[in-house]
């Protein structure tokens, strides 16, 4: 057994303004597979998170319902709560960031990092909205792209061609929040100096934890450091505005009536307002976790779409306010279904209420994904037929039948006592893989993990096949040679459990009544349980149905015109589409090949294309994608007068784009391309003949 270590986990804070999906189980799957199997190891580890509270989302989301705020997320966090809780995500505390602990930690942090000259006040413009009397976030502002000239896009980045900008560079820009025209005001903002961490931050983000000499972020992700950090002397970091103007939900700035933390200053914080919360109730000593010289270990298990403000913001917050850093931070990529983006029309964006409600086993899904999982920054995919499949295989057809295939010999031939066993070379042989195995875990190899216990239930199979229990109770002579290789069954069985407890908790502590144990630990892996008395056995786990499956589905299917966000007034609703040019389009700014590889191109077949009635620009075209047909809006009305002659067509389409709301006239899912001419006309590109729809263009 390793040293006793103390360490402080943490998954990132769900936002308080939306249900937990699969995507979320990704990572607080990945999170909490990793705790259990530190407890099992007998180390002390909290495992803290929290709802992310704060932010004019949750704050319009509130008004909308016609509530407070507080009231709003406090219902939230239940719903969260019990999602996670039905996933057997075992926290040691759940709190929220709308908290007095919360409160005063980004107080006293702002103070410190104040009082270490790393803030500092500027007089900024900002767009208003003078209908709502408030300032707009960057995602709250829309308008016509500065560089495509694609309506509608975020005050932020541009969803078509990519571009970032400020959004005082829109086009038109409109308040996503009320319609009106925002207007360009003045607004004193506090702004922490994070240009001034940068040497720190290039020594932290590419140095090593004290703890094991292991890198404190993945490579992929330091590789990213570099990029966002620059190199030499030299940096691009940008000072970080950490200030919103009133009304905004959140901790107001001590000694700035009117202003606020940002949320992403506070929600951070967020972690260490948990665990204060936690070390008060059960008294533990919150300063040796987060002191400067800390001794313990404090890991986050985070969505790579977050990696700036937790590899960056956060190193530099603590170190500079005078606490210490995290020992290591680990991004994971996103989930797809189907090896599609999860869509709300085809009933894959999952909930997790709704999985649960329809009667599917949690730990069927903790399994599947932690078999997706490693080490690095990958995306993931929950292929349907596959769940199925590998559930049924591997936790059916491997693992639990082991148990049932010896214990009904045991209960009916020799009252369920098992003989001492601990020669057995099939049980050495399991026993043998434990430092591998643990060493996977440690690692968060979980997919390399289950393969490799896997195998060993094939092996532990294998023996059954070869020895034949059903055959040595028929047969004269043979009671002690049928006691002895059940005994080694269920031995086995035991060692399996103890392997996979950290991803099948709950089946875990069920076989352990079984068993007879008051608990299954890390030590099982190695220890045969000697002439020890087990119990009667209860089925632990049942197959999955393909009628489960297709329920869930259904269940989780909505009209497509719930997946769009469209304005509130439809008046300023935009469609995109196309400027004309004088002269030809500058080449865009270099896109690498990963960029490239993000956008899924298809081949479609128009059925049919009408105009739009009421628009003098939009087409509507009723595609057949092979796999599916979908139904989308394109502004080339100009360019075809007489649509009925694309009927036929083949086409090329971005099949992964989220559906958009066309104001009244319906929602597009994805976009038909078309090449811009000289002269503003718009031309549907060729397909080749012999392409098919559903091809992949690349």
């Amino acid at each position: 057994m390793t040293k006793p270590r103390k360490i402080l986990v943490t998954s990132a804070l769900p936002y308080a303004n939306g249900s937990i999906h699969l995507g979320h189980m990704v990572e607080h799957i990945q999170t909490d597979v990793w705790v259990r199997f530190q407890k099992l190891r007998g180390h002390e580890c909290h495992y803290c998170c929290a709802d992310d509270t704060h932010g004019t989302p949750v704050m319009l989301a509130a008004q909308k319902q016609g509530i407070a705020p507080e009231d709003m997320i406090a219902k939230v966090r239940e719903e969260h709560l019990a999602d996670f809780t039905g996933f057997h995500i075992g926290y040691s505390n759940y709190y929220s960031t709308h908290s007095p602990e919360n409160k005063q930690f980004s107080q006293d942090i702002y103070r410190a990092l104040k009082a270490n000259g790393k803030i500092e006040s500027r007089v900024i413009e900002q767009l208003f909205d003078p209908e709502k009397q408030m300032f707009l976030p960057d995602r709250f502002v829309k308008g016509e792209c500065p560089k495509c000239h694609a309506q509608d896009q975020y005050g932020d980045n541009c969803e078509v061609c990519g571009t970032t900008y400020s959004p005082t560079e829109l086009i038109n820009p409109y308040s996503a929040v009320s319609g009106a025209k925002p207007e360009l005001r003045e607004s004193e903002h506090f702004f922490f100096k994070l240009g001034e961490c940068a040497d720190f931050l290039k020594a932290w983000t590419s140095g090593n934890n004290p703890h094991d000499g292991k890198p404190h972020l993945q490579a992929e992700a330091l590789n990213k450091m570099k990029e966002w950090l620059g190199e030499g002397e030299e940096t691009t970091l940008s000072d970080w505005d950490i200030s919103r103007d009133a009304p905004y939900f959140g901790f107001e700035i001590p000694d700035a009536p009117g202003k606020y933390f940002y949320v992403w200053l506070d929600a951070p914080v967020g972690y260490m307002a948990s665990f204060k919360n936690l070390c008060d109730r059960i008294g533990v000593d919150f300063d040796e976790y987060f002191k400067a010289d800390s001794q313990t270990e404090m890991y986050h298990f985070i969505g790579k779409d977050i990696l700036y403000f937790h590899a960056l913001f956060w190193p530099a917050m603590l170190h500079f306010s005078g606490h210490r850093t995290p020992t290591g931070v680990y991004a994971h990529g996103f989930l797809t279904v189907d090896g599609q983006k999860m869509s709300k029309s085809r009933g894959t964006f999952i909930t997790a209420k709704s999985y649960l409600e329809q009667g599917l086993n949690p730990e069927w899904m903790r399994y599947y994904i932690a078999a997706k999982l490693n080490s690095k920054i990958e995306d993931i995919d929950l292929n349907l037929q596959d769940f199925i499949s590998r559930v049924n295989s591997d936790l059916v057809g491997k693992y639990v039948n082991i148990a049932a295939r010896a214990s009904g010999f045991l209960a009916k031939r020799f009252e369920g006592r098992l003989k001492d066993v601990s020669g057995s070379l099939l049980l050495q042989k399991l026993a043998a893989e434990s430092d591998n195995i643990a060493e996977q875990y440690e690692n968060r190899e979980y997919a390399r993990a289950l393969r490799d216990i896997m195998a060993l239930a094939d092996a532990v199979n294998e023996y059954v096949d070869a020895n034949k229990p059903w055959e040595l109770a028929k047969q004269e002579g043979q009671d002690e040679r049928l006691h002895e290789v059940c005994s080694e069954l269920i031995n086995a069985f035991t060692m399996l459990t103890a392997y996979l407890a950290p991803v099948l908790p709950q089946t875990a502590a069920n076989a352990a009544r079984f068993l007879n144990l008051d608990a299954i630990t890390w030590a099982n892996t190695r220890e045969t349980l000697g002439e020890h008395a087990i119990n009667k056995y209860e089925h632990l786990m049942q197959r999955v149905e393909q009628k489960q499956v297709d329920d869930l589905i259904e269940a989780n299917k909505q009209s497509i015109a719930a997946a769009a966000a469209p304005v509130e007034d439809s008046k300023y609703e935009k469609v995109a589409e196309q400027a004309s040019f004088d002269d030809f389009m500058k080449v865009a700014e270099q896109a690498s090949f990963d960029d490239f590889m993000k956008i899924d191109m298809r081949v479609a077949k128009v059925l049919n294309c009408e105009a739009v009635e009421g628009s003098t620009k939009l087409l509507k075209f009723d595609l057949d994608f092979g796999f599916e047909k979908r139904i989308i809006f394109s502004g080339i009305a100009a360019s075809y007068p007489n649509p009925a002659e694309l009927n036929g067509r083949m086409v090329i389409a971005v099949a992964n784009f989220a559906p958009r709301k066309m104001a009244k006239f319906g929602v597009s899912e994805g976009m038909i391309l078309s090449a811009a001419t000289a002269d503003g006309k718009l031309k549907l590109l060729d397909v080749d003949a012999g392409a098919q729809p559903g091809d992949k263009v690349g």
